[in-house]
């Protein structure tokens, strides 16, 4: 699948507002509610990304980690608690867990990244999708391979998905990039650099870069807070980044004439 199939890249650079702009002064303590991403919409974002888990009760919330215990007033593993326990946990001390059908109502103008972060997750993704009229707004990634092949059977070829990093990782030392390159998603997304088989290498390369993009796909970058990392990723060629600090990639892109 080539990016240009697809509407949701039609941007000229890609800005994703990671949890809606983590640590943005005011969402700090706040990551992935949804007073961050109203945060990230009042600047203009119109990328947002965040994580989806099913709880034990089947129902989809957005959250990034497995656990309740680094961000809520509350402990324990998502896919083990209720929704009635869970909407009971404070992120911060202040807001609620949101669920994924709430990001999509309250900003219908907004394309979102969206990690599968379990198996449980990934028919309640697709339902949600479905339900909401969201084929065209929505990109899906996963670290699970195996999620990715099935939330593409479950919802065909309209959604666009994205390439996985470990994917991406283990192709990048490969002898060529021809089976990552050429597969169903239409961008790679990965870091700059990865741990493969306990050491550092550098993933992100002119000539992987080049690559995607003659295979007609898009490179997006995670997670660049730094200004002078964003330039370099800019001039590099990238097509979009994800960062934490929402308002310094506005700044970078404003100056640039990449902001839309």
């Amino acid at each position: 699948m080539r990016a240009a199939d697809f509407a949701y890249f039609d941007a000229p650079f890609l800005a994703f507002a990671h949890r809606g702009g983590a640590t943005y002064p005011p969402n700090l303590g706040r990551e992935n509610t949804l007073h961050a991403f109203a945060e990230a919409a009042k600047l203009g974002y119109r990328y947002f990304e965040t994580d989806v888990h099913a709880t034990a009760d089947g129902v989809l919330v957005a959250f990034h980690d497995d656990r309740l215990d680094r961000v809520t007033d509350r402990t324990g593993l998502v896919a083990d608690l209720p929704y009635a326990e869970l909407k009971q946990a404070r992120i911060g001390g202040v807001d609620p867990i949101p669920l994924f059908d709430e990001l999509l109502e309250a900003h219908p103008e907004v394309r979102f990244n969206v990690d599968a972060k379990s198996d449980a997750a990934v028919p309640l993704l697709a339902e949600a999708i479905r339900r909401h009229g969201a084929i065209d707004r929505v990109c899906v990634s996963s670290f699970g391979v195996r999620r990715l092949h099935r939330i593409r059977r479950l919802l065909g070829p309209e959604v666009p998905t994205a390439a996985s990093q470990a994917g991406i990782a283990w192709n990048r030392y490969a002898p060529r990039l021809t089976a990552m390159i050429n597969s169903a998603g239409a961008a790679l997304q990965l870091p700059v650099r990865h741990t493969v088989a306990g050491r550092t290498v550098t993933v992100l390369t002119e000539s992987l870069i080049k690559a995607v993009h003659r295979a007609g796909k898009q490179v997006h970058v995670w997670t660049i807070d730094d200004a002078d990392e964003m330039e370099r990723l800019i001039d590099l060629g990238v097509d979009g980044l994800f960062t934490d600090r929402i308002d310094i990639l506005s700044d970078v892109l404003n100056r640039r004439g990449l902001w839309t």
